[in-house]
């Protein structure tokens, strides 16, 4: 398992998906944007454009541990983007927020193939002016921390650049 963070447009969509690129196919894709607005329907397009087959996808905006695994043993999964995941769920006002978070861990730990998890790292600027923003910050910075620790190899992406903070850069 490798989890990709970075900022918006860092790269990091373009870096994971070359990971998943260097496995053998058919790649699995689960996709947690929404197309609320025409802008973002226009983002998710240019993003599909970008996956002719044999990329597979699979749209898990709020039930991201069931589609993980639901992913055929052994295929290639890429899950982008963990911080749209967890705003669905704010926003939905998830029961039990803690409960998801623990099972999309717990789905994660027993991937049963290459699994890269692309993130927004937001806890680099300041805090948040309101009680919302300032949750969320915490909850991703929360969740990252889970992953980071039972993922192989953690990278950071910047301007295009992995940094690898977990792992063999090798891999």
């Amino acid at each position: 398992m490798t989890l990709v963070l970075g900022g918006a447009r860092s790269g990091k969509s373009r870096y994971a998906e070359g990971l998943i690129e260097a496995q053998p196919g058919p790649w699995r894709y689960l996709a947690t944007a929404q197309g609320w607005d025409d802008e973002m329907r226009a983002r998710i397009a240019q993003h599909r454009a970008r996956r002719p087959p044999p990329w597979e996808t699979v749209d898990a905006p709020r039930d991201l541990a069931s589609a993980i695994r639901q992913a055929p043993a052994g295929r290639p999964v890429l899950v982008d983007c963990l911080t749209l995941w967890l705003t669905n769920a704010m926003l939905d006002e998830a029961a039990d927020l803690a409960a998801e978070v623990d099972g999309l861990v717990e789905a994660c730990r027993a991937a049963a193939g290459p699994l890269v998890l692309v993130s927004n790292e937001v806890g680099l600027s300041i805090v948040p002016e309101n009680a919302l923003a300032r949750r969320f910050r915490d909850e991703a910075g929360r969740l990252h921390q889970r992953l980071a620790a039972i993922a192989d190899r953690a990278v950071l992406v910047v301007a295009g650049l992995p940094m690898i903070l977990k792992g063999d850069p090798a891999a």
